[in-house]
């Protein structure tokens, strides 16, 4: 059985992820913005390892959480799941929406132990998404969802012995998608846990865009290598990490 880690896992798709991977008899670590955060991702999820506490929105902090991570011991794999729609200032001089839902994520890749799978939480909405690396401290969330399709394709191309993908999980009635969200719950989900821990062959790949376990279409500039080698510029530069080959 493998070991998991999910971001913004206390609720939503990353809760649900996180019990159908432990009822499979998998072992998963949740991750909470705060401790508060953190009783109520113990509560919504029994049999989890643990959770660990960091807000995202820090780039100190998420660093911070990959050493809290990587001292816990190796993962197998590692769920991105951890995004938000609020587009504030942040105590980096960003807005929470890209440091939550880009700089995150690169950060964890790069800094914690590498894992055998990596799947980033995209969305449809990533199609409306701008890839003009000039203007990523203003992204919109369609923006920071192609963002999180960039970094699983560059992840892909750098690292041969990592299946690293992106996932859109559909429009579902979680907190964030709104109770009138029309698409399937438990669809929006399966999809993360089956790329983390299925054998099968058509989850044994790499670099690819999923919908409902199925490849989708995607952002044509998603697999330019001038807009993958712009992303990562700015990424280094806004929070001084680098992604090693």
């Amino acid at each position: 059985m493998a070991r998991i880690f999910i971001t913004g896992s206390a609720d939503g798709l990353g809760a649900f992820a996180a019990r159908q991977l432990i009822a499979a008899g998998h072992s998963v670590m949740l991750h909470a913005r705060n401790e508060v955060r953190a009783e109520q991702a113990t509560k919504n999820t029994p049999g989890a390892e643990g959770v660990l506490v960091a807000d995202l929105s820090s780039i100190t902090e998420t660093k911070e959480l990959a050493v809290k991570a990587n001292a816990s011991g190796p993962f197998d794999a590692v769920i991105h799941n951890a995004g938000i729609y609020t587009n504030t200032g942040t105590s980096d001089g960003l807005t929470d929406m890209l440091t939550v839902n880009t700089l995150a994520p690169y950060i964890l890749t790069c800094l914690l132990n590498r894992p055998g799978r990596l799947v980033y939480l995209s969305s449809g909405m990533h199609l409306q998404g701008d890839p003009d690396m000039n203007r990523i401290k203003h992204a919109s969330y369609s923006t920071t969802k192609l963002h999180d399709l960039l970094l699983a394709k560059i992840v892909a191309r750098k690292w041969s012995s990592v299946f690293a993908n992106a996932v859109d999980p559909g429009w579902v009635p979680t907190k964030m998608g709104g109770s009138g969200a029309p698409d399937n719950l438990e669809k929006g989900y399966e999809t993360q846990v089956w790329l983390a821990s299925s054998n099968d062959a058509e989850a044994l790949v790499s670099g690819k865009y999923f919908h409902h376990k199925r490849q989708a279409a995607f952002h044509n500039a998603a697999d330019d290598e001038k807009v993958q080698a712009g992303f990562i510029a700015r990424c280094e530069e806004l929070t001084g990490v680098k992604l090693e080959s």
